[in-house]
C-alpha cells in the first residue's frame, strides 16, 4: 500500500476524531514505537506536548537545535520537558563539520536563509527521522495563509505526517493552556507569536498573522520542513 493510500485511510478513520483520540490511536495502535513528535519548543508547543505526555511520556520528541535559537527557547525546552515528565527528548542539529563548511561566520541567515534552513534544520531532521514511519507536527491552519486548510494527515515522502492540532484556533490553545496551567515561552510576553531562530524571528505587530515575524522582509514563509498547504492540495 502506498503512503498516499495510508494517508487517505487515516483521514477517513481519524480525520474528524478528537485530538486525544487521534493521538492515542496513532501512538498506541497504528505506529507504536515508530512515530516521533517534532517540536520547536516555541510559542504554542506546550499544548501538543501535554497531550503526548498524557498518553506516553516516553514518546520520542525531536528538537532541532540549529545553534541559532534564542537562549530563552533552550531554557523553555528544559523547563517544559521537566514539567511534563517527557523522558525521550532528543536534540538534533547540524554537525560541527557542516557548520564550518556552510556557515563558519554565522552570517548565512542574512544572505541565504533558505540555505541556512536547509543544513541547520531540514538535513538534521531527515537524519533523525530515519527508522520512523510517521512524525507528528504542531502546525495549525490559522497560523498563516500558507497553512490554511491544513489536513490532519499528509504524505511526507516515505512517511506519514500527522497534524493533530490542524483545526485548533488560537482561543482553543489559550483555553487549554490555562486549564492545564502550562508554562509559557518567555518571549510570548514580548510579542513573539511564532518563535524560530533568533536571526530570523521578530515580534508580531497588532493585526498581523502569528507567523508574520518569521523571515520578515524576505520572500520566505516556511523553513523547508513543511511545504505550504497549497502545494499539498495540488499534489506537488
Amino acid at each position: 500500500m502506498t503512503i498516499a493510500a495510508d494517508v487517505e485511510r487515516l483521514q477517513e478513520r481519524l480525520g474528524d476524531a478528537s485530538t486525544d483520540r487521534l493521538l492515542s490511536t496513532v501512538l498506541k495502535d497504528i505506529f507504536p514505537g515508530r512515530v516521533a513528535v517534532v517540536s520547536s519548543f516555541g510559542a504554542e508547543s506546550a499544548v501538543l506536548l501535554h497531550f503526548v505526555a498524557t498518553i506516553d511520556r516516553a514518546t520520542p520528541v525531536l528538537f532541532i537545535d540549529t545553534g541559532r535559537h534564542f537562549p530563552e527557547t533552550l531554557r523553555f525546552r528544559d523547563q517544559l520537558t521537566a514539567h511534563l515528565g517527557l523522558s525521550d527528548v532528543r536534540s538534533v542539529g547540524p554537525t560541527a563539520e557542516e557548520i564550518a563548511a556552510f556557515d563558519a561566520d554565522a552570517s548565512r541567515a542574512t544572505w541565504d536563509p533558505d540555505g541556512c534552513c536547509a543544513f541547520r534544520k531540514t538535513a538534521p531532521l531527515h537524519r533523525a527521522l530515519e527508522g520512523f514511519d510517521a512524525w507528528i507536527s504542531g502546525r495549525k491552519g490559522f497560523q498563516s495563509p500558507t497553512r490554511f486548510g491544513l489536513p490532519p494527515f499528509e504524505a511526507d515522502g516515505e512517511r506519514v505526517k500527522i497534524n493533530p492540532l490542524a483545526h485548533w484556533s488560537a482561543d482553543m490553545l489559550a483555553a487549554y493552556s490555562a486549564t492545564h496551567r502550562l508554562p509559557r515561552h518567555p518571549l510570548v510576553g514580548q510579542g513573539f507569536a511564532s518563535i524560530g531562530c533568533a536571526p530570523c524571528t521578530s515580534a508580531v505587530r497588532p493585526g498581523e498573522d502569528p507567523r508574520a515575524g518569521r523571515w520578515r522582509g524576505v520572500d520566505k514563509t516556511e523553513c523547508g520542513i513543511h511545504p505550504p498547504t497549497a502545494d499539498l492540495l495540488v499534489g506537488k
